[in-house]
C-alpha cells in the first residue's frame, strides 16, 4: 500500500510517494512557487497538482506539511480575501511589539502560547490586516494556515461541505493557541483582528480528517518543522540542526516550553509531544557569502577550511550578516576580528566562516537545554550539511557526536509517515527504518566557542550602547 507526503514550502511543493509499511520512496515530484513574501494560495494548489501528477492518485492516504505561520483568510463564501502573508513577511513587526505590550509583556505570551510572537507569527499578521486593510479584516470569516487550506481543498473545500481542520503542531505557531492545553485561545485572535473568527478544528495526531474526491484518506497534516522531526524519527536526546537559508535547532520533548526571552519557540510536535525550536537568520548564506569573498564556490570553501588549523589563525567571525533573530539583534551586521597580514589567507577566512556558522548554531542548540532537552547527539540536516568541512568540524564545536542522514525531503517524508499512521489507526507512528547516515566524532574545541562568545557579547554591548 502506498501513501503520499506533501511539503508545501515557501519556494516549492514536493511530493513523495512511499510504501506505507517501511517508508521506501517509490516516486517523487516537485513544482516551484512564485517568489515573494505573500502568495495566492491558488498557486500552491496548482503546484500540488503538478508535483503530485501521477503520484497522488496512487496513494491510499495523503498528509500535508506546510510552511508555518502563514495567514490565509477566507470570507463568508469561503473565498480567499487577499494573498496569504507568509512567515518571511516582516511588515507586521510593529504589530508584534504592540500585541506584546497589550498583554502585559513577554511572560504572558510565553506562559499562555508557548512563544513570544515575532513578525512571523500569524497573530501579528491579523493585527497588521486590521490596522492597514480594515475592509479586508472586516470580511474575514475563517483564518487558516497554508497546510490547513491545502488539506481543506484536498477534502473538497469550496463548493462541498468540509469544515477546516489543523493539528496542534502547526497551530502552535499562530500565537493564539496553547500548546500545553492543546486548545485555541480565540480571544487572542479576536483582539488581534477586531472581531471573532472561525478557527480550524484541532484534529488528533493520527486522525483521518476526510477523503479526497478519488477516495484517498487525508491525514491531519502539520507544520514543516514538525514534519521534519517525524520524517527524521527524532528521538529524545537528539537535537536536529538544520543549515538552510536560515538555521534551526529543535528537539522532541514531553514537556512544553515557555521562554519569556523569546529565543525558544515552544511549539507542539505532530505526535502529541512538544518541539521547542530556536531559529537563526544567518546560516547557509553566510557560507555562500564567504565563498564569494574568497573567490571560490562552496566545495572550494570546504576544502580551504579543512586546510586551515582550528581557530583559523586567530580570526573570529560574528556571522550576523543580515541582522539576527537569536540573539535578537535585528540591526546587527557581520564582524571580523583578529585579522592581520600574517593570517589573512583564503584558508583561514574559510575556516572562520565555517566555525562561525557552527558556533552560532551551537549557541542556539544550547538554549534548548533549559526546556526539557538533554543534548546527547546532533542530527545535521539541510543544504549546509553537505559540506565536508561543516560535517568534520561540527562534533568539536557542538561537543557531542554528529550524525548526518543521507539527503532526503524529510518534511515530505514526515507527512507521508503521518499519512501511513492515520491509515493504520495505530497508537504510535509506523516504525520506519532510518535513512543511512554518516557518523562524525571529534575532540571538543571549547576555545573556539569561547572566542566566539567573547566577540558576540562584546559586539552586543557595543550595539546596545550605540543604539541607546
Amino acid at each position: 500500500m502506498l501513501v503520499a507526503g506533501v511539503d508545501s514550502s515557501t519556494q516549492s511543493t514536493k511530493v513523495l510517494l512511499c510504501r506505507a509499511e517501511d517508508g521506501t520512496v517509490v516516486g517523487r515530484g516537485s513544482a516551484p512557487h512564485p517568489d515573494g513574501t505573500q502568495a495566492d494560495p491558488a498557486a500552491w494548489w496548482a503546484a500540488l497538482a503538478k508535483a503530485g501528477d501521477g503520484l497522488l492518485h496512487q496513494a491510499a492516504a495523503i498528509g500535508v506539511a506546510g510552511q508555518q505561520h502563514g495567514m490565509v483568510v477566507l470570507d463568508q463564501a469561503d473565498e480567499v480575501i487577499r494573498p496569504a502573508l507568509l512567515w518571511n513577511d516582516l511588515r507586521s513587526a510593529p504589530a508584534a511589539a504592540a500585541l506584546i505590550r497589550e498583554r502585559g509583556g513577554p511572560l504572558w505570551w510565553a506562559t499562555q502560547t508557548g512563544s513570544v510572537p515575532t513578525a512571523s507569527f500569524t497573530v501579528t499578521k491579523l493585527r497588521w490586516l486590521a490596522d492597514h486593510e480594515p475592509q479586508h479584516a472586516a470580511a474575514v470569516q475563517v483564518v487558516m494556515l497554508p497546510h490547513d487550506w491545502l488539506t481543506w481543498r484536498l477534502r473538497g473545500g469550496r463548493g462541498k461541505p468540509a469544515d477546516p481542520v489543523t493539528d496542534r503542531g502547526d497551530a502552535s505557531g499562530t500565537g493564539y493557541f496553547s500548546p500545553a492545553a492543546g486548545t485555541w485561545l480565540p480571544d487572542v485572535a479576536t483582539a488581534a483582528l477586531g472581531h471573532p473568527v472561525e478557527l480550524p478544528r484541532v484534529a488528533q495526531p493520527a486522525e483521518v480528517v476526510g477523503k479526497t474526491g478519488w477516495g484517498a484518506a487525508v491525514a491531519a497534516g502539520t507544520g514543516d518543522n514538525m514534519g521534519a522531526a517525524l520524517g527524521l524519527g527524532l528521538a529524545p536526546g537528539e537535537v536536529a540542526v538544520s543549515i538552510g537559508t536560515s538555521g534551526t535547532a529543535f528537539a522532541v520533548t514531553t514537556v512544553p516550553a515557555a521562554d519569556s526571552s523569546g529565543s525558544v519557540a515552544g511549539f507542539a510536535d505532530a505526535t502529541g509531544r512538544f518541539l521547542p525550536l530556536v531559529c537563526t537568520v544567518n546560516a547557509g548564506l553566510v557560507l555562500s557569502a564567504a565563498a564569494d569573498l574568497t573567490g571560490t564556490d562552496l566545495a572550494g570553501l570546504s576544502e580551504a577550511a579543512l586546510a586551515a588549523e582550528p581557530g583559523a589563525g586567530g580570526i573570529t567571525l560574528l556571522p550576523y550578516l543580515d541582522g539576527e533573530r537569536t540573539p535578537n539583534r535585528p540591526r546587527a551586521s557581520g564582524v571580523l576580528r583578529g585579522l592581520t597580514t600574517h593570517n589573512a589567507t583564503q584558508q583561514n577566512l574559510a575556516r572562520a566562516a565555517v566555525e562561525a556558522v557552527l558556533a552560532s548554531l551551537a549557541d542556539a542548540a544550547d538554549l534548548l537545554a533549559g526546556h526539557g532537552v538533554e543534548q546527547r547527539s546532533v542530527l545535521l540536516i539541510g543544504g549546509g550539511a553537505r559540506s565536508e568541512a561543516v560535517r568534520r568540524l561540527a562534533p568539536g564545536i557542538f561537543g557531542v557526536p554528529v550524525t548526518v542522514p543521507e539527503p532526503e525531503e524529510y518534511v515530505a517524508l514526515g507527512a507521508a509517515r503521518q499519512a501511513a499512521w492515520a491509515l493504520a489507526g495505530a497508537p504510535e507512528p509506523p516504525d520506519w527504518p532510518r535513512r543511512p547516515a554518516a557518523e562524525y566524532t571529534g575532540p571538543p574545541m571549547p576555545r573556539i566557542r569561547d572566542r566566539f562568545a567573547e566577540l558576540r557579547d562584546a559586539t552586543t554591548t557595543w550595539v546596545e550602547r550605540t543604539e541607546a
